[in-house]
């Protein structure tokens, strides 16, 4: 750095000082550069402090920038990928108050192709009116932040991570004005092996109702904020006319089948026999869904969120949703009785149930009722006028032909023969308050299966409709398992003293067949969790693979639009396709489909890990309040160090470590998944029920810790975790949404 005139800087010339730099300036630099004396660095660190006070720079690290400028080198985030690959990032971390964190465009120069929501550490530089970013490194996400709570022992406060697997604890040099019982955010300082933490975001008290899925949302970074401009576009199209030209279907009786608790209503269904005499005995079906496109256009500010959020992302206690509220939950959600803009399919179905044919229009729809699945299901069950609002009517105009052409489906799925997985789906009961009423397996009824059926259909169609018009597709590709998956699953098989051959044709029907064998078995569970991991993970991708799991050859996702963005790319094709209107699919849109699909496509994997784990943090609350009893459990996963099980009827995994299974010596079968006791022969296998003591729930990671009963051990003390103002025992507090 060069050297300026000596003496003490005034305000005006730090401020150049640093904006000229080349390198990060800090302190020393500003003093070197000066020439500063011992006692003029002592009147530098109080000329500073008053500059940070007044607004006019800050700091990260040791280094300074001028407020509401950028760091010579930061820590970006991407949040948008243009159509034709150009990124933009902002700072991590801004603290500049009513100035919005500036974009900078990224110069990856063959780094490779960099996702919304990735981490930069990148060198920066003003360029004009803007800035550009020169990346150094590429981060992990969440690389240097730790989401833990605050705990104090022995006079010194510590930090635990909420992740499962971290075990270490990491003593606190900054408060940041948090206190012991927090939930904050910080960041690791020092070196290995002897890091701390600086807490840099309070978060609140982790143990509050609706504290749990927050903790999921700053752990994955899930934006869960929408800008200003964002939801003042929302409130500008929801006020827009619907449109001329739109297909009249207010006469039908619509419905729309949705879980009781459901946010947003994306779907609705109608069917009638058909009166086509090429297809007698066939049915006419529609299935109606929100035209998101009509109000979410390309490179809008509404699009470029949706784009960066990928889907909606449901918790026990709240959706973070794709769009703004005004139009997921009131304008583009299909409600009884309110006229609504719809991208429909019209489906010819045939007498067994094969798809004969179909056509997509924009609609104006009128749903006739809104209905829990339970409600429709009792109502077709009884076969009477339900106990409910509608009248018998409803059910003999729109329930009752809905079943009787999901019959016809249903036949038609039996002879595809697709992968049949009984996965119970926990569901997680709250009172108005937030707090975890129940724990327990989702009902699964006929009227799940008959929407899921119909929306497979329209699915289906809309895939074969953009084939047919050579049209690009953002499919649902679900390849078929992997050899080497293939053959772990072949040698866990045998075990059971089950044959597979891995030389014939794979389908799912293969699988199915594996399963039926072991119907009535102990072992069904965990066979069918092998059968799971032995499966591929689904996709989004513009190349068809194949749906291998539904056993379909063309698939792509067109029924949710509100809560996914694959589906919303799906409705822009059509549009476009066939001339529906305005909101098609960009030809920049089409040049980035593998672009968007593997975006999207990571965003949904963040997602269903954050779900995941905020119904574990719930059932770890719930089991809190029964530490030190005996549950009935069942082993889920065996490792050499001992094995995981779940408590029967609730879920959540917790560890019996093999340390714990006394003196005897465990041998780790690892084609078997079995720990095996060579003096005894003791065996702990996966799908083994068995009586285990809980030891430990512990709400903030979603972690559980099981011991045996054998031995008659005293059940454990609970373990006391100290909140701010007095103790506070988790493990007896029941904690429901």
């Amino acid at each position: 750095m060069k050297k300026l005139q000596p003496g003490l800087p005034s305000e005006r010339q730090i401020l150049d000082f640093i904006a000229s730099a080349d390198t990060p300036v800090g302190k020393r630099e500003i003093a070197r550069a000066f020439g500063l004396s011992a006692q003029d660095k002592i009147a530098l660190k109080a000329r500073l402090k008053d500059m940070a006070d007044q607004g006019l720079i800050d700091h990260q690290g040791r280094a300074f920038h001028q407020m509401g400028g950028v760091p010579k080198v930061t820590v970006l985030r991407v949040v948008d990928v243009t159509d034709d690959g150009i990124a933009w990032a902002v700072p991590e971390r801004w603290e500049a108050e009513g100035v919005p964190p500036p974009k900078l465009r990224v110069r990856e120069r063959g780094r490779g192709a960099l996702g919304i929501g990735d981490r930069l550490l990148a060198r920066t530089e003003e360029a004009g009116q803007g800035w550009i970013a020169h990346p150094m490194k590429r981060l992990a996400r969440g690389e240097e932040l730790i989401l833990g709570v605050l705990r104090e022992e022995g006079g010194r406060i510590w930090l635990q991570g909420v992740e499962k697997k971290e075990r270490r604890e990491f003593p606190v040099i900054d408060l940041g004005g948090a206190a012991p019982g927090d939930l904050v955010l910080a960041e690791k300082a020092g070196r290995p092996p002897r890091f701390s933490a600086r807490v840099t975001e309070r978060l609140g008290d982790p143990f509050a109702p609706r504290s749990f899925s927050m903790i999921a949302v700053h752990k994955h970074g899930i934006p869960h904020v929408f800008a200003p401009e964002t939801i003042e576009e929302a409130h500008t199209v929801a006020r827009q006319p619907l449109g001329e030209g739109r297909e009249d279907l207010r006469h039908l009786p619509i419905v729309a089948i949705d879980p009781a608790d459901a946010r947003d209503h994306d779907d609705a269904v109608w069917a009638a026999p058909d009166d086509d005499p090429d297809n007698a005995g066939g049915w006419r079906a529609v299935v109606a869904i929100a035209d998101v496109s009509f109000y979410v256009r390309p490179g809008s500010s509404l699009d470029r969120e949706a784009r960066a959020r990928g889907n909606s992302v449901y918790f026990p206690d709240r959706v973070v949703p794709m769009l703004p509220e005004q139009l997921s939950a009131d304008i583009c959600s299909l409600k009884e009785g309110a006229d609504r803009a719809a991208l429909v399919c019209h489906l010819q179905i045939g007498k067994a149930g094969a798809l004969k044919g179909f056509r997509f229009t924009r609609a104006v729809v009128r749903i006739r009722a809104n209905i829990a699945y339970e409600e429709a299901q009792a109502a077709i069950d009884a076969d009477a006028p339900p106990a409910f609002k509608w009248d018998a009517a409803l059910v003999d105009e729109a329930l009752k032909p809905l079943w009787a052409c999901w019959r016809a489906l249903d036949r038609a799925r039996a002879k595809r023969a697709p992968l049949e997985l009984d996965l119970p789906e926990r569901r997680v009961v709250l009172d108005e308050k937030g707090r975890i009423l129940s724990v327990a397996p989702r009902e699964r009824l006929d009227a799940h299966r008959l929407i899921e059926d119909f929306m497979i259909a329209a699915n289906v169609a809309a895939a074969k409709a953009l084939e047919a018009k050579k049209a690009p597709v953002m499919y649902r590709d679900h390849e078929p398992p992997a050899r080497e998956k293939l053959v772990a699953l072949k040698e866990y098989l045998k075990t059971h003293g089950i044959e597979f051959a891995l030389g014939q044709v794979i389908r799912p029907a293969t699988f199915n067949a594996i399963l039926d064998k072991v119907a009535e078995s102990d072992s069904r569970p965990q066979i069918m969790e092998q059968v799971l991991r032995s499966q591929t993970q689904a996709y989004y991708a513009p190349a068809n693979m194949g749906h291998f799991g539904l056993a379909l050859g063309s698939y792509a996702h067109f029924t949710s639009p509100i809560r996914r963005y694959a589906d919303l790319i799906v409705h822009r094709a059509l549009v476009s396709a066939y001339r529906l209107g305005e909101g098609g699919l960009t030809a920049g849109e089409a040049a980035a489909m593998e672009r968007i699909g593997e975006s999207i496509s990571m965003l949904e994997r963040r997602a269903m890990e954050a779900e995941r784990e905020t119904i574990d943090r719930h059932v770890a609350a719930y089991l809190a309040e029964h530490v030190g009893q005996v549950l009935q459990t069942r082993i889920t996963g065996v490792q050499s160090f001992g094995f995981f099980a779940t408590v029967e009827g609730v879920g959540g995994d917790g560890l019996v470590s093999v340390r714990d299974l006394g003196r005897e010596y465990f041998r780790y079968d690892e084609a078997a998944r079995a720990l095996i006791g060579e003096e005894t022969g003791t065996r702990y296998e996966s799908g083994q029920k068995l009586e285990l003591r809980l030891v430990e729930a512990n709400p903030v990671s979603g972690a559980l810790r099981f011991e045996l009963v054998e031995g008659g051990a005293p059940p454990p003390r609970a373990r006391i975790v100290k909140r701010r103002g007095r103790p506070a025992n988790i493990c007896h507090q029941r904690r429901r949404r």
